[in-house]
């Protein structure tokens, strides 16, 4: 199959799906797409087994997360993916939002690896691969404006976990099957976004270290 043709396939399948795709869109998530199904043969670092499967389930997570983010303000300047495991939803994400250095981290060398190939392979802007623990972070990474997680421990956990890790007014988004307003003390929940996969709500939540200036 030619990657014209997939990318057109990309294309129609996300359009199904509520989602236009420009050329460029289409283009980087087939390259995406082709190698997480290739490598996921050998590694089993997704559930779904198909690049339609993949797109339906784990994809839409990025480009729903990618409206959200548009609206935050000032963008950040440093993300950190935490627990990024095959780069979603962050390798995606960028395809959408491009906004500063997004820093993906993953302590198991393989996922690593992966992440590494695709993103070199996409050439995404300012996306980098850290293979580390959270804690063998450099203090230069430990100033972040955003960090994002998708299952990387429960959010309570998470947000006591990472206040060393933000900048002043950082801002953390927690991906769940589960809303609430609760939050944990020194944060403001700021946002709550719902959107629908498979039928089924999903949520953002994003919350800001000490709240805003008011």
């Amino acid at each position: 199959m030619s990657s014209t043709l997939e990318s057109a396939q990309v294309a129609a399948a996300a359009a199904r799906l509520g989602r236009t795709l420009n050329d460029e869109q289409a283009r980087l998530l087939s390259v995406y797409l082709g190698l997480l199904v290739k490598w996921n043969t050998r590694m089993n670092l997704v559930g779904p087994s198909t690049w339609l499967e993949i797109l339906d389930t784990l994809i839409q997570d990025s480009w729903h997360l990618s409206d959200l983010l548009h609206t935050v303000e000032p963008q950040p300047g440093q993300t950190l993916d935490l627990g990024a495991g095959a780069g979603l939803p962050g390798i995606p994400l960028r395809v959408f939002w491009q906004a500063g250095e997004y820093y993906l981290v993953e302590p198991r060398q393989k996922r690593a690896l992966f992440m590494e190939q695709a993103a070199a392979h996409m050439k995404l802007p300012r996306t980098k691969v850290i293979c580390a623990r959270m804690e063998a972070l450099p203090p230069a990474r430990r100033e972040a404006d955003l960090i994002v997680s998708r299952a990387f421990m429960p959010w309570k956990k998470l947000l006591a976990e990472v206040r060393g890790y933000l900048a002043p007014q950082g801002r953390v988004l927690v991906m769940s099957n589960e809303t609430s307003d609760e939050t944990v003390e020194g944060y403001a929940l700021e946002q709550v976004r719902d959107y629908t996969v498979v039928g089924k709500k999903r949520y953002f939540r994003l919350f800001i270290l000490g709240g805003h200036d008011f």
